[in-house]
């Protein structure tokens, strides 16, 4: 019985298939297998959620590692970068320094120079002076004058065998012979422990304006002439004074001293054993 039944059975199901073959192409069938699957499709979501953050999480160390690695190389690169760029940055200072200086000697071809590095600065309030990497093995002799690019710096006052000590005209002890410009007085420069220039024994009737311009005179023998020292900046005049002061501001930016040029052709004139005690 069971066996002749059998291809009636075969019949019935591919009949059955055939039909629902033919509801679902319909789209009759969309509604039930939407509802039926929708379980199963969530499911999988929620497993590949968090498949993918486990799979984070054990990705995440060798990750984090790279990324170190990655920043530390960034960061090292960046550091020799700043400093190619703040070598670079004194290169073409140190060009447009010279190229200044250049340009003064150029302007004074009567003098002849030996340019001079400053390797050290005076730390106490009361002297003013700096140390340059020449010395007497360089020819360097003491009195001999320094520029800067600007202007007047000093003159040398030691010397040893490779440096010299560089006396500057802010020292209180420094007395320079200047001539004003457009005025054309004379007058002499002294240093302060503050570091200002003052110019005395101006005439009471000489015309003194702020602005004029102070060279050296080359009275004196110290200094050659025409260096450019600063400008007038005031003019004071008390009652009871035999003589005008002016305060100068000076050309020269004695708090950056780099590159100097020492004035070698230069014989200052010692005039001592031609004043008498009394004249002192």
């Amino acid at each position: 019985m069971r066996t002749r039944n059998n291809p009636y059975q075969l019949v019935t199901l591919v009949l059955i298939a055939v039909g629902i073959l033919l509801l679902a192409l319909g789209g009759y069938l969309t509604p039930v297998l939407t509802g039926a699957l929708s379980p199963i499709l969530g499911a999988q979501g929620w497993l590949y959620t968090r498949f993918q953050a486990l799979q984070d999480f054990l990705n995440a160390p060798a990750d984090i590692t790279s990324l170190r690695q990655e920043n530390a190389e960034l960061s090292a690169e960046n550091a020799n970068l700043q400093t190619e760029i703040i070598a670079l940055r004194q290169q073409v200072s140190e060009i447009e320094l010279l190229a200044a200086l250049l340009d003064f000697a150029r302007a004074r071809p009567e003098n002849a120079y030996q340019a001079a590095t400053v390797i050290g600065q005076d730390p106490s309030p009361f002297l003013h002076y700096v140390m340059i990497n020449r010395g007497s093995d360089d020819g360097i002799r003491r009195g001999m004058p320094v520029v800067a690019q600007q202007g007047l710096v000093g003159r040398v006052a030691q010397v040893t065998a490779n440096a010299a000590r560089v006396e500057l005209i802010t020292d209180p002890a420094v007395q320079v012979s200047v001539r004003l410009q457009p005025s054309d007085v004379d007058g002499v420069l002294v240093g302060s422990i503050t570091g200002d220039l003052i110019i005395d024994l101006i005439p009471l009737d000489a015309t003194v304006n702020p602005g004029d311009l102070v060279f050296t005179s080359g009275i004196g023998g110290a200094y050659p002439g025409n260096i450019l020292i600063g400008q007038v900046s005031n003019v004071s005049q008390e009652a009871t004074a035999l003589f005008q002061t002016a305060n100068v501001q000076p050309i020269v930016d004695f708090t950056r001293l780099e590159i100097l040029l020492v004035i070698v052709n230069f014989e200052p004139v010692d005039l001592t054993p031609l004043i008498t005690p009394n004249e002192q």
